[in-house]
């Protein structure tokens, strides 16, 4: 029952700033996938005890920052790059300690910086302009790119009804750790696949779509013992 794919991000908006340019859209969807990735990736490589595991996944996060920053610089929130990296030098000297506890409490500050890149990230996300400064400030060249792009999105959001029927048997019949596991396994495969720069735009859309629809499982499946 592996699959791959997975977890969630928030929908991002297209935010215009006050020169008239504008962040893509889709390079901040992806920007939060990859965050959540260096967020993933700190969390295991603090509650490891064995010092080159932990410095295996901070090398993880480390190399998922190095490819964010083209992404960084087409979605514009600079606020959230700027955390980020600040995380980044916490996670480079994490890996030059000989000491797990040494380690851990780098890997703890970088965890912090990440968590608030991750929140500028969303707050810049969710500040919008009203639609007629988008229709005013758009580029012909460029709404034709977002109308194609809204037809393409459409079709792939068509493609994944039947996944997402399949998910909703899988929480509701499945044992529910079994059920957590699996959405687990999606999630990090699909975090992975969205490091990928070479991804169309088909691809990242379809990515993090799953990721969406499978973080709703995953928050109902978070407290199996309950």
């Amino acid at each position: 029952m592996r699959n791959r794919y997975t977890y969630i991000f928030p929908l991002c908006v297209i935010l215009f700033t006050l020169t008239s340019s504008f962040g893509d859209n889709n390079a901040c969807k992806n920007i939060g996938s990859n965050i959540g990735f260096v967020k993933t990736q700190t969390e295991k490589a603090i509650k490891t005890n064995d010092i080159n595991i932990a410095k295996y996944h901070a090398y993880k996060a480390l190399n998922a920052i190095e490819k964010s920053k083209k992404q960084f610089k087409e979605c514009g929130c600079y606020t959230a790059e700027l955390s980020l990296n600040k995380g980044l030098e916490h996670l480079k000297n994490a890996t030059k300690e000989t000491s797990i506890n040494n380690a851990k409490s780098l890997l703890k500050k970088a965890l912090k910086n990440t968590e608030g890149s991750l929140h500028a990230l969303d707050e810049y996300n969710t500040s919008t302009f009203p639609t007629n400064v988008l229709a005013m400030n758009t580029k012909s060249s460029k709404r034709i790119d977002l109308n194609k792009n809204k037809i393409l999105h459409h079709k792939i959001d068509k493609t994944l009804v039947n996944f997402e029927s399949s998910l909703h048997k899988v929480v509701h019949t499945l044992e529910c750790e079994k059920a957590r596991k699996y959405a687990q396994t999606v999630f990090d495969n699909c975090e992975e696949k969205l490091l990928n720069e070479d991804l169309s735009e088909a691809k990242k859309y379809y990515n993090l779509r799953i990721k969406e629809i499978v973080s709703k499982a995953l928050d109902k499946l978070n407290n199996c013992s309950n």
